[in-house]
């Protein structure tokens, strides 16, 4: 029974998961996940699949073959809008682990995680007092 409770999602974040990627919606939040502290904006699995592909697309063959790959995957998301939400994507992500300075610390980082593992959540996003 233990395990059946610590697999569940939670509910309120699975709607807000479901509201980005059928309606576009995003939102500022932080996640805490397994210790970690995880802060960025909410974006819809098509945005984030979509903005993972534009990485790869001006690179050499291989890296042309991932961003077709990767552009395949948002479009087949868009075809399942209807299913259940099991990962959660965010943008301009920091990591924070401990007093340290969060990882990433610079640049426009993409974050994909499970929505079993995320332990609590909060509305809003932590701004470095540098930035």
């Amino acid at each position: 029974m233990n395990s059946e409770l610590s697999a569940k999602k939670d509910s309120i974040l699975e709607f807000f998961v479901q509201a980005a990627n059928r309606h576009g919606f995003s939102l500022d939040i932080t996640l805490n996940v397994n210790g970690a502290v995880i802060s960025g904006t909410l974006i819809s699995a098509k945005d984030y699949f979509e903005t993972m592909s534009e990485t790869f697309e001006d690179g050499n063959e291989i890296a042309q073959k991932i961003s077709d790959q990767l552009a395949t995957a948002g479009e087949s998301v868009d075809s399942s809008q209807g299913a259940e939400a099991n990962f959660i994507h965010l943008k301009n992500t920091k990591v924070y682990c401990g007093d340290s300075k969060p990882t990433p610390s610079e640049g426009k980082i993409l974050w994909r995680g499970n929505l079993n593992e995320v332990d609590g959540f909060f509305l809003g996003r932590i701004s470095d007092s540098g930035s």
